[in-house]
């Protein structure tokens, strides 16, 4: 069996040129990045916006496991299906950070023969977007340091200062750091700590962001910290939002690649899931709207997290709500979610799966709640016997749901064919009705309750007493009526991630609310979610190198 990497080194590239000619753009629209990569232009991108609105299909997962889901497989073998039966198709996706790359998640550019390519630099460095960020977000500690080195003229109270440096790969010993050691000329000693670059709200903005205009407007209203009158400091009371939008222009372009297949794709913007809001650019996914009869995009991680968010946070700043839902399952993770231990999936168990089923029935409810119509794809392994399929099939038909079987992975668009012309099918049969899961005026306490009951199962949240004093400040500041993006772990519907199928009458735990001012949202931290992963015992650069011809080994 071919490695992801081999089958995509072993695929004959069409120069970005040509691939652009299936969207109607030309040469003059875009900016190359070598022959098979481009950003588009921003004069192209106004130009756009006032073509009509194609439609819009977003792929989410039920809870991920060690067994495996392929979401982003799913979501690229869906474009290839639905071009292959016609329908002008482009697909908007998240950039891989380098952390998980090099960590244990992998990369993100699907798998087997549905992928996007070339592989090995979207999964690296692509076209320096997570430079860019790392750099604007390390610029902008640099000029906190130096205001407090100058005579600190706002009094920001250096004991409060939120904002921390970044760095675009997975290392705990930056957790927590001490800067200005040494002597009065190497600034002024502070705590200080790194984050992973995703997890900047300068990602999340750039992410969030219409034109540059927005950009700067966004970055300005970053909260780096307090006064010594514990009154907020913004990015724009240092003047500095202009240089941090020098410094992203270019990054804030979408980029432009191609599947295994041909079919063009947006590659922009990463945050997580887990810690962010989990989705690709709003510029990428309204930019394919208007270039394509169907956008394929996708959501990190499970419905409760990624789709959630793409609903509530993402929606209201795109053209238009999805007009059909994916959520993506395997057998092998829903007998995961059922009990069974990794080394045993391989086995036929009929009961396991019957009891994990419970995890894929409650994504599919939530999903329901906005409106939306859904379809259930089962991306098929060759372990699968015909009784599972058979009974996940007549599982689904009690909840009445579409479920189609998918073997993208191994068949690329063919293999995705008939969970295409069900999605079809859906959005023709049924428009949808799209809701979003609370109101805005809601209190914080109100939209943090409607999640964690609504969609992950729970009975009540505990506010620490960090947090209670945050949502009174919150409110002081009028920030309460800004969409809340939960950080929890991606594993469980709980905060616990050893809870997997679908737990109920449990109880979230919110420790520490952080503001997101130029994002647009208000972070509430559960668990023991990090902002800065660490890496695995057997990290993935183990198997990482390179030959004397540049040709990259290792890279899944």
């Amino acid at each position: 069996m071919q490695t992801d990497i081999k089958i995509a080194q072993s695929t004959q590239l069409q120069p970005i040129t040509d691939i652009i000619k299936k969207i109607n753009l030309t040469s003059d629209d875009i900016e190359l990045y070598g022959k098979y990569k481009a950003k588009l232009s921003f004069e192209k991108i106004k130009a756009l916006e006032s073509n009509p609105l194609g439609k819009l299909i977003l792929v989410t997962a039920i809870n991920p496991t060690p067994a495996g889901e392929g979401k982003s497989t799913i979501t690229i073998g869906l474009a290839d299906a639905l071009s292959k039966i016609g329908k002008k198709t482009m697909i908007a996706l998240r950039e891989p950070s380098m952390g998980p790359v090099m960590g244990v998640k992998g990369g993100a550019t699907g798998g087997g023969y549905a992928q996007v390519l070339p592989m090995e630099d979207i999964n690296l460095h692509f076209t320096g977007d997570m430079h860019a960020i790392t750099t604007a977000n390390n610029a902008l500690s640099s000029l906190i340091d130096n205001h407090l080195q100058q005579g600190n003229e706002l009094e920001i109270d250096q004991r409060r200062i939120i904002w921390k440096r970044v760095v675009d790969l997975n290392d705990r010993a930056l957790r927590k750091v001490i800067v200005g050691l040494g002597s009065p000329f190497n600034g002024v000693p502070r705590e200080d700590g790194f984050d992973i670059t995703v997890a900047s709200e300068i990602m999340a903005i750039l992410c969030l962001a219409t034109d540059l205009a927005d950009l700067k407007s966004r970055l300005g209203k970053i909260v780096i910290g307090y006064k010594t009158d514990k009154t907020p400091v913004l990015v724009s009371d240092l003047k500095v939002e202009g240089a941090l939008t020098l410094i992203l222009k270019d990054a804030l372009k979408p980029n432009l690649v191609q599947t295994i297949y041909g079919t063009p794709a947006f590659v922009h913007g990463g945050p997580f899931a887990n810690i962010a809001h989990g989705c690709n650019s709003v510029l990428a996914t309204s930019t394919a709207l208007r270039l394509a009869d169907y956008t394929v995009t996708e959501a990190g991680f499970g419905a409760d997290l990624g789709a959630e968010k793409f609903l509530d946070i993402k929606v209201p700043q795109l053209p238009k709500a999805p007009d059909a839902i994916v959520v993506v399952a395997t057998l092998r993770a829903l007998k995961m979610h059922g009990g069974v231990p990794k080394n045993e999936l391989e086995n036929e168990n009929v009961e396991a799966l019957t009891h994990g089923f419970s995890n894929l029935e409650r994504h599919v409810n939530n999903m329901r709640q906005y409106g939306v119509p859904v379809t259930v794809a089962i991306n098929r392994f060759v372990s699968d016997t015909k009784e599972e399929i058979a009974t996940l099939k007549k599982l689904c038909q009690t909840i009445d749901v579409p479920v189609e079987l998918a073997t993208v992975w191994s068949d690329g668009g063919e293999g995705g064919v008939a969970l295409a012309n069900t999605v079809v099918a859906s959005i023709e049969k049924n428009p949808g009705q799209y809701q979003r899961l609370y109101d805005l005026t809601d209190t914080i306490e109100e939209k943090v309750t409607k999640i964690v009951t609504h969609i992950y199962g729970g009975k009540s949240v505990a506010f620490s007493g960090k947090a209670k004093n945050q949502m009174r400040e919150l409110k002081q500041n009028d920030w309460d009526k800004l969409p809340i993006c939960m950080a929890k772990t991606q594993y469980s519907f709980s905060d616990n991630p050893s809870l997997l199928g679908a737990p109920s009458d449990f109880e979230i735990t919110i420790r520490e609310f952080v503001p997101k001012i130029g994002a647009g949202f208000i972070v509430a931290l559960t668990g023991d979610v990090l902002t800065m992963p660490g890496l695995p015992k057997q990290p993935a650069a183990l198997n990482m190198d390179v030959t004397d011809e540049g040709v990259a080994l290792g890279l899944f």
